[in-house]
């Protein structure tokens, strides 16, 4: 693919874009960054881009710059139905994102990690099972560094592990795993896609180049999961959150309390201990089966996957134990901003738990959660612009009803006055951030601080 001296449209000015941009501007492209918002909100990206003597155009988007241009490539976070890209396609403009871009120069097998929850704890644990097996591994995509970071650069490199979001496989192409990863199918972006129907096919987007060569990692038990697993053509293995009653279908993996028994023909067949792991609940169990599972089909050993497991420490706002203040636990779970992250969080306790909701609507109706609250939340504390929305839909669950709180440490203070001691306060919000926040770690930051400011 050869950019010299042609004219290549990136749209979208944050980490990725301004990687992109980097890429191609070494590339031999003449590069024009786009972007929606006002220079004064983009941080230091503007400036880093015109040190690369790029062509900037903030605060809104220019069409001409969309039906001149020879490629246009757009950042995860744009929608890729805006008009200009719409026009740009009438003219035949080829449009792409920085996954597929990235992949169409790099040489190494990729492994690809996608789902609703549990993406970049799986995406992670998988990197250090195969970083124990000797491989050199590069890990981002999603997470940490972009793919384009590595484009062209992985001579030195055994494989990439990358965690890939349904906004980025909206935009491939080619885009072909060796392994292909599908944790979990639930409602979410419903403020981006028109449903669920909809947001699940582009999830099986990930699917779509691979061959009989290739390994797709499935929920067996996730119904979404299966449908989108069922023309493709790469070597399907399901792991199963509890033993199915036809005993599943094999090879695949299937889950236990205790263990996983992993089956993979001609590849490994073995069981893994879960009784030393730091990951806790049910959905953790199943990014366990979903990562020893990778690991073994991109070439990892048992031992090597069982070693990395049992060295593993959950990620940061992923039901994070932040702190225990006069007997009441403290768990921050910022990153659970749909409603089945919030019933996964909720089946890793067997007590009742004080729960701070709210946060900006991604399109949810949260009366799902009615009898998961019912079962495990003694009281209920909303905050943000979905506070209302939410106590609509859940004010009656909760055993000792709910309150308004103004801002995070309100809510926390709200929490630690009505936790008993022994039980927990458990941040998960089942929304975005963007109401209160920059993103959800900012917020799990602030929950952090009001939990230290208790002590």
């Amino acid at each position: 693919m050869k950019f010299d001296a042609k004219k290549v449209v990136v749209v979208g000015l944050a980490r990725s874009g301004l990687a992109v941009a980097r890429f191609l501007k070494a590339h031999g492209a003449r590069v024009t960054v786009t972007d929606q918002a006002a220079e004064a909100v983009l941080g230091h990206f503007p400036a880093e881009a015109r040190k690369l003597d790029i062509q900037l155009e903030l605060g809104g988007h220019r069409g001409a710059s969309f039906e001149t241009a020879d490629l246009i490539v757009i950042s995860p976070g744009v929608p890729h139905t805006i008009e200009p890209l719409a026009q740009a396609r009438k003219r035949g403009i080829p449009v792409i994102g920085e996954i597929e871009l990235a992949c169409r120069f790099i040489e190494k097998p990729i492994v690809a990690v996608s789902g609703t929850n549990g993406k970049t704890t799986t995406t992670e644990l998988l990197g250090r099972m195969l970083a124990e097996a000797g491989m050199r591994v590069f890990v981002g995509g999603n997470i940490g560094n972009p793919l384009i970071d590595i484009a062209g650069r992985d001579a030195d490199l055994d494989v990439i592990v990358a965690e890939i979001s349904s906004f980025q496989l909206d935009t491939t192409v080619d885009f072909k795993p060796h392994v292909a990863v599908m944790l979990n199918i639930s409602p979410d972006h419903l403020d981006r896609y028109g449903s669920v129907a909809e947001y699940a096919l582009s999830k099986g987007l990930l699917f779509r180049n691979q061959g009989p060569e290739d390994f797709a990692v499935c929920h067996g038990g996730d119904l979404l999961v299966q449908q989108q697993c069922q023309q493709i053509r790469s070597q399907v293995l399901n792991f199963y959150p509890q033993p199915p009653a036809d005993g599943g279908s094999r090879p695949g993996a299937i889950i236990t309390p205790q263990q996983i028994a992993l089956f993979i023909p001609d590849v490994l067949e073995g069981r893994i201990d879960l009784s030393r792991t730091a990951l806790i609940g049910p959905h953790n169990r199943e990014n366990i089966a979903a990562a020893c599972l990778a690991a073994a089909a991109a070439g990892a050993e048992l031992e090597a996957i069982q070693k990395a497991l049992d060295e593993f420490q959950p990620l940061a706002h992923r039901l994070e134990k932040v702190a225990t203040v006069n007997g009441v636990h403290f768990v921050n779970d910022s990153k659970a901003t749909n409603v089945d992250a919030v019933v996964r969080a909720l089946e890793c306790f067997d007590h009742r738990v004080v729960l701070i909701m709210g946060g900006r609507n991604k399109g949810y109706d949260f009366a799902p959660l009615f009898n998961h609250v019912a079962a495990r939340a003694r009281k209920l504390i909303v905050i943000g612009e979905a506070r209302e929305e939410i106590l609509a839909a859940l004010a009656q669950a909760p055993a000792e009803g709910c309150e308004t709180a103004t801002d995070m440490a309100d809510a926390v203070r709200r929490g630690f006055a009505a936790a008993k001691p022994g039980e927990t306060v458990l941040l998960s919000p089942a929304c975005a951030s963007f109401d209160m926040f920059a993103n959800y770690a900012q917020r799990g930051e602030v929950f952090r601080r009001a939990v230290g400011e208790l002590a």
